[in-house]
């Protein structure tokens, strides 16, 4: 067996309404002052009052900032850098979904760094100190709460990541109570987001191992058996925790066996046309998954367990077909688009995209099968 490192955020609470009790958790960070990382909607909706009032119950006193944009922009996280210095923040809190954490990780990491955002972009470019952290994820999907990545869209629209473990949290807490009134397109597209986590961390051609295997196994289990409660009932509590603990266990996974190619093609659809990360994940799922078959027949079997654990045994190839089966039909399920062109995409936006897909290397080496740009635009196409 190969020699393996796993990293991972140290604390990890799950407690149907642990939001009420994050000015404890502050306070156990040695903190008075913070800053919530949240966006406009989730405050609107009254999803951020309970901790709020955790947080002034506790003494300690928050200042919010919620103006986070989807897929964050480098000037948005600029701005709420400089909140964080203005408020002279002792803590951070990112509370929300996968830009919110996000942009958290970095306001935490630069309200104190002598580093500008440019600067580190890249795989272990960052340097301490930071400001204590704690994330509270409002959907299942990103498990940026476990990840040491920050994605941001520069202002060429291309998506750049922050890789290191400065990135992971002091502490993630998993308040199934926060999800519940999530819009049943959020909820499915977030899910899958999730799946692919699973899927692509368990097929990754480096640093797979015993213990991203085994929480990318159990992530999927979860998340299929739970995807289409949750998308029918959107008010099911312990599906809900269910899809939360999912996406906590495949982020654990993809934070240690990095992604592939579905991440690679999903990101020139959010930079270029500013579709959500999940809908993009989801878009291009299934072509992906047909073109890696013949490189990942093995795994795909093995994943089918996962996602048809009542299935009779079928032979590697019948089983990988199946598993690609299910989850091209799990996607056909979801109330979500289902076609580029639905999304505002033609046929001559195509080369780009395949040319934008090609500079995402960092993740294209990790997928099990090699993609080139011809291939990249034959996956485009199959699904425009």
């Amino acid at each position: 067996m190969s020699n393996f490192v796993f990293e991972t955020t140290p604390r990890i609470v799950c407690e149907d309404g642990a939001a009420a009790r994050l000015g404890q958790f502050v306070r156990e960070l040695g903190a008075r002052r913070v800053l919530v990382v949240t966006d406009r909607g989730l405050v609107e909706a009254g999803v951020v009052r309970p901790a709020l009032e955790g947080l002034e119950a506790a003494g300690v006193e928050a200042v919010l900032f919620s103006d986070v944009l989807a897929d964050p922009p480098e000037a948005a996280v600029e701005t709420a850098v400089g909140a964080a210095r203005a408020a002279g923040a002792e803590a951070v809190i990112g509370l929300g979904g996968g830009s919110s954490m996000d942009t958290a990780k970095l306001v935490a990491l630069l309200a104190r760094a002598e580093q500008s955002l440019p600067e580190i972009y890249g795989v272990g470019l960052a340097k301490g100190p930071r400001l204590p952290l704690i994330q509270v994820p409002t959907t299942a999907g990103t498990g940026s709460e476990v990840t040491p990545i920050a994605i941001v869209t520069t202002p060429a629209d291309e998506k750049k990541g922050v890789v290191s473990p400065l990135l992971y949290p002091d502490l993630a807490v998993l308040d199934a109570t926060l999800t519940l009134g999530l819009p049943a397109a959020v909820t499915a597209a977030t899910g899958i987001d999730a799946m692919v986590h699973a899927i692509e961390a368990y097929t990754s051609r480096h640093k797979k191992n015993p213990v991203s295997d085994s929480l990318a196994l159990r992530a999927l289990r979860l998340l299929s058996e739970n995807m289409r409660a949750v998308v029918k009932d959107g008010s099911d509590l312990a599906a809900r925790r269910a899809m939360l603990q999912g996406s906590l266990l495949a982020g654990m996974a993809f934070a240690n066996a990095p992604v592939g190619a579905v991440h690679a093609l999903a990101y020139p659809l959010g930079g270029r046309f500013h579709v959500p990360h999940g809908l993009s994940n989801a878009l291009v799922l299934a072509p992906v998954l047909e073109f890696n078959l013949p490189a990942a027949e093995t795994l795909y079997a093995e994943l089918h367990e996962a996602v048809a654990p009542a299935a009779p045994k079928r032979t590697s190839n019948l089983a990988a077909r199946d598993f690609i089966d299910v989850m091209s039909r799990l996607v056909a399920d979801m109330p979500m688009a289902q076609r580029l062109r639905e999304v505002g995409v033609t046929e001559a936006d195509l080369p780009d995209l395949a040319m934008d897909a090609m500079n995402v290397q960092r993740l294209l080496v990790n997928n099990p099968r090699e993609v080139v740009y011809a291939d990249a635009l034959a996956i485009y196409g199959a699904v425009l």
